[in-house]
């Protein structure tokens, strides 16, 4: 049950970018445009950058509010990840131990410093890519990638995981759910039935995977997936482009926080 709820929620990203506002109508390639260059913006910076990056903050919680999504759910599915971010940067303060900043009196190194730029940076390009998607939905984007000159058969991989891995969890779950019918519950699944699970569920998989080709065939499949567009790039599109392009441009190259720091500093002097 705890795997049919995922997938379910999973599938709800899709469901918030139905929704009719502003930010879910834009044609798909201004979302993905604006994403790619504000994560390729906050990877960019040195890896003991952290003032510099508060500022990029203000693209997701606008987005979130523009497009009336779910803070909560798209927090829940950041942290979800957050083991892999945690587990990338863990050995930071252990290698790096050179003192960079000293607060009242604790010494911090750059382990540290650089720790908590990868959480950061971490937080940022999540949620920008869930954002995306929740405002967009998966096959938009992937109609996106392909109306932008990226290679069709990466493309049609992406359309195929992301449709499919329903189905392979469907079907896993209903080879679950029958061994539990057929023991009344009390199985518990072991090792050796996992195994033979996994190679029942690669039979069903090959077997679903050959009449699934059979059937595209027939309806004229010709290697290309069409999906019924008809947004395109027009005022609000290039506007929502470039408004985001130079905002991230220029808190790239001015620090707005340090220098916030410093004149609130000097006016209370």
């Amino acid at each position: 049950m705890k795997i049919e709820a995922g997938l379910l929620n999973i599938g709800y990203m899709d469901e918030l970018a139905r929704k009719n506002n502003f930010l879910c109508n834009l044609d798909p390639r201004a979302k993905l445009i604006t994403a790619i260059i504000f994560i390729a913006s906050v990877v960019s910076f040195d890896k003991y950058k952290i003032s510099a990056l508060i500022p990029f903050f203000i693209y997701p919680i606008t987005l979130i509010a523009v497009g009336d999504l779910p803070a909560r759910y798209l927090l829940k599915k950041i942290l979800i990840a957050s083991p892999f971010a945690i587990m990338v940067g863990i050995f930071n303060p252990i290698f790096d131990k050179q003192i960079l900043i000293e607060i009242a009196g604790l010494n911090i190194s750059g382990g540290w410093i650089s720790y908590l730029s990868i959480m950061i940076r971490f937080f940022l390009t999540v949620s920008a890519a869930l954002i995306l998607i929740s405002t967009t939905g998966f096959n938009s984007v992937c109609l996106a990638l392909e109306k932008l000159k990226t290679p069709k058969p990466f493309v049609l991989q992406l359309m195929f995981l992301y449709r499919y891995i329903f189905l392979l969890v469907n079907e896993a779950m209903r080879m679950i759910r029958a061994i539990s019918l057929r023991s009344f519950g009390k199985r518990t699944l072991t090792i050796k039935m996992f195994t033979q699970l996994l190679g029942r569920l690669l039979l069903r998989c090959a077997d679903r995977a050959n009449r699934i080709h059979l059937a595209m065939l027939s309806r004229g499949f010709n290697g290309s997936v069409k999906l019924i567009q008809n947004k395109k790039i027009g005022f609000s599109e290039i506007f929502f482009i470039l408004g985001w392009c130079a905002f991230f441009i220029f808190v790239r190259f001015y620090n707005i926080s340090t220098n916030l720091g410093i004149l609130t500093k000097n006016f209370f002097k």
